[in-house]
């Protein structure tokens, strides 16, 4: 029998003050794609669709009524569910059901449905990959400073290290220079006996003018990697990495990239010491996957990161994360933002994410 397929809104609350590079946020909106066989309605794939505002290309005012039209599509075509199929093969019948262009032009879209036919082949219950991830086995993730004033950065600071967090990442660019080079240094004085790594998200903030000072001046503080030091798309970023004293870690650079060749070409022109992929932004699960085939072959360096997903998104990156020899920390530290967020079995012990079977997940 073909599968259905309907769209259901949430709007989650943030549980503090969220500030990100691109300005506050009280609430975010994810749109869940539910997918089941119509001759067997009892068992339903969920996958979760939630494009960024101001940094998906997707976020437009006709958001919503395009992702019911793709939904509508689903429902018009006599696809069937195969019984078991890698990423590649989802990718090509997702292309069957929205089209390529589609594909390209809404990888949060994209995201929910994989999320959704893999949950779906599994029985229903979340499962994405059956993985060691889902056996107890964690994943470390760094601990992430959320933006805003330098007292309230300090006070994250202290909780984070106190929690058991030996990897950080701090924003740059938000505030005064000096300012954030004193945050830097009160890490290091106060901590010097901790191995505290620290990773700095610029998102695009440095001038290009001054971005090679500021990163021979943050190099003092014995910075693991920068994310983004001036905006995506500009010349001088190749160059950046190829002089910068801290390795340099591409983003929002990876936004847009879509197919192979194109990836490839990117890679080889920037050579980056790092690339940092969100399904949500990337193309998915399989153009993530594309991009880490692609930066081992080249020898560059990756981490996979949650883009404010509700713990639906966060457990299906996660499993994904859980496929490949992990070693380094993840950006995965996302689950406990929403007052309202969807209970799970994720957990956050020290600087690990776990998955507790033990406990169950709640409804949307």
């Amino acid at each position: 029998m073909p599968l259905k397929a309907r769209l259901q809104k949430r709007v989650f609350e943030f549980s503090f003050n969220a500030r990100t590079s691109r300005g506050a946020m009280k609430d975010k909106i994810s749109w869940f794609v539910h997918l089941w066989d119509d001759a067997d309605t009892e068992v339903v794939g969920i996958g979760e669709c939630g494009p960024l505002p101001g940094l998906s290309s997707e976020h437009t005012p006709e958001l919503e009524a395009t992702l019911n039209y793709l939904v509508e599509k689903i429902n018009n075509i006599s696809a069937e569910l195969p019984m078991e199929m890698e990423l590649d093969g989802l990718n090509k019948l997702i292309t069957q059901f929205i089209g390529a262009e589609q594909v390209s032009q809404y990888p949060s879209f994209v995201f929910a449905l994989e999320t959704a036919l893999l949950d779906l082949q599994n029985g229903g219950d979340k499962i994405i990959f059956k993985n060691k991830f889902l056996e107890g086995h964690p994943i470390p993730i760094n601990g992430l400073i959320w933006m805003g004033g330098l007292d309230f950065m300090l006070q994250q600071i202290e909780i984070k290290i106190r929690d058991g967090f030996t990897c950080l990442k701090l924003k740059v660019g938000g505030h005064d220079f000096e300012k954030e080079c004193d945050v830097l240094q009160y890490i290091r004085r106060k901590y010097f006996r901790n191995n505290i790594t620290i990773r700095l998200d610029a998102n695009g903030a440095f001038k290009k003018d001054e971005a090679l000072f500021k990163l021979k001046e943050l190099a003092r503080f014995n910075i693991h990697s920068i994310e983004q030091p001036v905006k995506a798309g500009l010349a001088e970023m190749a160059e950046l990495c190829r002089q910068s004293p801290i390795p340099i870690a591409l983003d929002e650079e990876l936004i847009g990239v879509y197919g192979s060749a194109a990836k490839l070409d990117l890679l080889t022109r920037i050579k980056p010491q790092f690339i940092i992929l969100k399904p949500t932004l990337h193309g998915g699960l399989y153009g993530c996957a594309e991009w880490i085939r692609l930066a081992e072959q080249l020898g560059i360096g990756w981490w996979i990161t949650s883009a404010l997903e509700s713990n639906i998104g966060l457990n299906a990156i996660a499993q994904f994360t859980a496929q490949y020899p992990v070693q380094i920390p993840q950006g995965l530290g996302t689950g406990m933002i929403y007052n309202n967020n969807v209970e799970s079995p994720l957990t956050i012990q020290k600087e690990h994410l776990t998955y507790d079977d033990g406990l169950i997940w709640g409804f949307l």
